[in-house]
């Protein structure tokens, strides 16, 4: 944490200021507290005219949940073309069809935030398709904290982004933390209060607004052990007993998870292997400071001695899947696990070509931390042209022609 704090710049500046300035319409997403009012309310201080709806003001939510039809009358009643920024769109589903009446009629370039797709989807609303881009934001990444290493020839080209920042945070408390931006500023003491502030609102809030405000007891339990099993397949017979909930409800409330974007799924990748592999996904927290926070661990610095390795491959798998969101890369990224035991941490697939990666929270690679790549190999060595570990060293190794051991900085 950082006593001295300035605005960090976002990978998604460049790409949302020229929607505004080309006045195209999009829809950002993403969870609760990643800078999404921040971001354009920078972006947007300089746009006028403009009309401004923030939805978590409870009186301006129910001013337009009365009559959605205020929107596009405040619109008419301004001379030429209008800019509308509508924060936390999902509250009012009716502002959708008032954005849609403005935008085909030329009138109005009209800015959404959310972060709830399953509310939207629920009520039925038309997201306009072939009127509004669809955008995402994620907590900052490491190019946005200043964690990257300079250039180097290891790094996947398709996904290689530099840093935006200098240095504002270390990955120790990245790992314990997480990297909401709200928390750049603040003490450890207040961190730590965001964060449980956090996980109570998403559990009164969240889910009271999914219609389980009847389920909060149990869904709080599930939510915390939700959360210790985060980056594994979730055993649901397990999680039914230990939650007092039905199976089939444990996959509801993963489903509100995955839709409220406060999980990542990575499903397991099974093409043509020769070995039987499992078929249950793995869920991610978004965030590694609110799935502790959820877990009810103690945010301390103490907790890397219990969880380094777990929190190191949440890291690794989140950066992965934010990358390939920013860079729009066309890669899948899968886990892959074998009936035997043989596991790759990840697998990115784009076009004919698949890219092993392994996640060691250690600094040295031993001969059995291969062992899963080496089994991937033997399986699909004609789609490999290179293999990862990542590592928390301080130089790459080269393992063989094809094995690169490589600091999580050059990533």
């Amino acid at each position: 944490m950082q006593g001295k704090y300035k605005q960090l710049k976002r990978f998604s500046e460049h790409q949302i200021r020229d929607f505004i300035l080309e006045g195209k319409s999009f829809l950002l997403l993403g969870p609760r507290q990643v800078g999404k009012t921040t971001l354009l309310n920078e972006l947007l201080q300089d746009t006028q005219p403009l009309l401004k709806y923030l939805l978590q003001e409870p009186a301006t939510k129910i001013e337009l949940e009365r009559d959605p039809q205020l929107l596009i009358r405040q619109a008419r009643a301004i001379s030429g073309a209008v800019s509308i920024f509508i924060d936390e769109a999902q509250k009012v589903p009716q502002v959708f069809d008032a954005a849609q009446a403005l935008i085909d009629e030329g009138k109005a370039s009209v800015f959404l935030t959310g972060s709830s797709a399953r509310k939207l989807r629920r009520k039925g609303i038309n997201l306009l398709p072939g009127r509004i881009r669809l955008l995402m934001l994620d907590p900052l990444m490491w190019g946005e904290l200043g964690l990257l290493a300079d250039s180097s020839e290891y790094r996947i080209p398709s996904l290689a982004l530099q840093n935006m920042n200098p240095l504002a945070q270390s990955m120790d408390d990245c790992l314990v933390y997480g990297s909401l931006p709200g928390l750049l500023p603040l003490s450890r003491p207040d961190a730590v209060e965001l964060l449980q502030a956090y996980a109570r609102l998403y559990i009164e809030e969240e889910i009271r607004a999914e219609a389980l405000s009847r389920a909060i007891g149990p869904f709080a339990r599930f939510l915390e052990l939700a959360a210790l099993e985060s980056g594994t397949s979730p055993n649901f017979t397990k999680l039914s007993k230990e939650s007092g909930v039905s199976s089939p409800t444990i996959r509801q409330y993963y489903s509100v998870l995955e839709d409220t974007l406060i999980v990542e799924r990575v499903d397991p990748y099974v093409k043509n292997a020769r070995k039987r592999v499992l078929s249950s996904s793995r869920y991610y927290f978004f965030d590694t400071g609110v799935r502790n926070a959820l877990a009810r661990l103690p945010l301390t610095p103490e907790l890397l001695q219990a969880e380094k390795g777990k929190l190191f491959e949440h890291a690794v798998v989140l950066e992965l899947l934010r990358r390939i969101r920013l860079l729009k890369s066309n890669h899948n990224l899968y886990y892959w696990r074998t009936s035997g035991g043989a596991e790759v941490d990840c697998v990115l697939e784009r076009h004919d070509e698949l890219i092993p990666i392994e996640v060691k929270s250690s600094a040295h690679i031993s001969s059995r931390d291969l062992t899963g790549l080496r089994s991937f190999l033997a399986d699909y060595g004609k789609k490999v042209k290179r293999a990862f570990v990542v590592t928390m060293g301080s130089r790459p190794e080269k393992i063989d022609d094809k094995i690169i051991a490589i600091p999580w900085q050059f990533l």
